[in-house]
């Protein structure tokens, strides 16, 4: 277990990096398809076969008016602004937070393209994807997150020893 904790505490950074990176990529992506979106132009799909069209063109590609590439875009920047600009606990509990709804829309429509569309838009699978790499690794900032460092943190036999010192002349 020692091993594993040792391990968390130096990667909290690369993680908190690695959701930056992955919100980016999400606002690229999520942005290119609200762009389309307000521009009226045919997504490019370099898989073929009309599918990103036909998804996006669907009943499931608005939400009560809004297209659900806009509340994509709108979760990335969410996870993003708070990874970046909300303090420890409450941007890590956020990030996780709106990932976690990020990836259960996500989920819900990939249901919608596999079962009810029946076509795969391959922009849509990578923001599940980037969605889904985003809720592990919030996660793993949420649940095994460890206090920044001190220069002398409590477990240094430097801290011990100028902590306890003045107790132990006060005993002699």
């Amino acid at each position: 277990m020692a091993r594993l904790n040792l391990f968390f505490k130096r990667y909290v950074g690369v993680v908190r990096r690695a959701v930056i990176v992955l919100s980016l990529i999400g606002v690229g992506i999520a942005g290119y398809l609200t762009w389309v979106h307000y521009a009226g132009l045919e997504v490019v799909c370099l898989a073929g076969g009309g599918g990103c069209e036909k998804v996006q063109s669907s009943d499931y590609a608005e939400l009560a008016g809004v297209p659900v590439a806009l509340l994509g875009l709108l979760g990335y920047i969410g996870i993003l602004g708070s990874t970046l600009f909300l303090p420890d606990e409450m941007g890590r509990m956020a990030a996780a937070f709106l990932a976690l709804v990020g990836f259960g829309f996500s989920m819900y429509l990939t249901w919608a393209e596999l079962f009810r569309i029946h076509a795969i838009c391959q922009w849509c699978v990578s923001s599940a994807v980037v969605m889904t790499a985003l809720l592990a690794l919030t996660l793993i900032r949420l649940l095994r997150y460890e206090a920044p460092r001190s220069s002398a943190s409590p477990d240094s036999a430097t801290a011990h020893s100028a902590t306890d010192a003045p107790a132990a002349i006060s005993r002699r």
